[in-house]
């Protein structure tokens, strides 16, 4: 076991660390953009209220080179290794004003297996990445993103007890991810629209986004009925919402095609049990077809 605290330089003790070790990081923020390439590896904090990592990097900030850091460059962590579980922490992207910024991605998981427990994921605009890359974007940026951060395959993640935060778009992704019990809270954006989940998933994959038991909330200050639960963020997005409960700022029709595409036709959108006045091509899973 590895205990430390927000004085070390966390992105050094990741890279010493060997496959099975545990990481206690001790209550306090750690400052820091890291990356996680060790697989089996295991993070636990004092509490998702009192371990945090944080950074604050955005899409349209520049890098040394004067290029935009774009949407897959902004993650506070990412990892990028199989088998990485965390518990009891916060991951959280500070940067803030998205409509000004773009996009700030707190943690981005590039690798199969991967778990999360009682944490929680704190940014406005896509918070959460789950990879891989859509396949178009894989080719897009070749030689633009490390080839870590393009892996291509099926990623298998979890996520249980956790808090999720963000304004548009912030669960993304096209990884095979389950949500059970999580809190998912949308925040007020000066947009005055937001959607939760955008997934991107190929038509050959069986398994999207699935969200089972998980309440959606909304800090105040969000508008009744102007947050979507999902909008396909590539032809065949799949998502499943399972008894699900729902606060007064999801929009009545549930989800959105995504501006000027036909979408409607392609995604693969689910809601069991089925509720009354959503848009008609969702479908429910004792009717599929429908």
């Amino acid at each position: 076991m590895i205990q430390i605290d927000p004085g070390c330089h966390l992105q050094e003790v990741f890279d010493r660390a060997r496959p099975g070790d545990v990481i206690r990081l001790a209550e306090g923020e750690y400052r820091a953009k890291t990356v996680i390439s060790t697989p089996d590896l295991t993070l636990v904090g004092a509490g998702a209220d009192r371990t945090r990592i944080v950074w604050d990097d955005y899409a349209k900030k520049l890098d040394g080179a004067g290029v935009e850091y774009n949407t897959f460059r902004t993650w506070t962590l990412a990892v990028c290794a199989s088998g990485v579980a965390m518990e009891d922490l916060s991951i959280v992207n500070d940067a803030l004003r998205p409509e000004e910024k773009g996009q700030e991605v707190a943690l981005t998981v590039y690798g199969d297996g991967f778990s999360m427990r009682r944490c929680r994921l704190a940014s406005t605009q896509d918070t959460l990445f789950l990879g891989p890359l859509p396949t178009d974007l894989i080719q897009r940026y070749d030689g633009f993103l490390p080839a870590a951060l393009r892996q291509e395959g099926p990623c298998a993640q979890r996520f249980d007890e956790c808090l999720i935060e963000g304004t548009v778009d912030f669960i993304f992704g096209c990884g095979e991810a389950v949500f059970e019990n999580c809190e998912v809270r949308s925040l007020a954006d000066a947009r005055g629209i937001g959607y939760a989940a955008a997934p991107a998933h190929a038509l050959e994959q069986a398994a999207g986004f699935t969200f089972r038991n998980c309440r959606f909330t909304a800090e105040e200050g969000v508008t009744p009925g102007s947050i979507y639960l999902a909008r396909p963020w590539r032809d065949y997005g799949l998502c499943l919402f399972q008894n699900c409960a729902y606060g007064g700022h999801i929009s009545p029709l549930g989800f959105d095609k995504w501006n000027g595409t036909d979408r409607d036709k392609t995604a693969r959108f689910y809601e069991d049990p089925p509720v009354k006045g959503r848009v008609g091509w969702v479908r429910n899973l004792s009717s599929p077809s429908e």
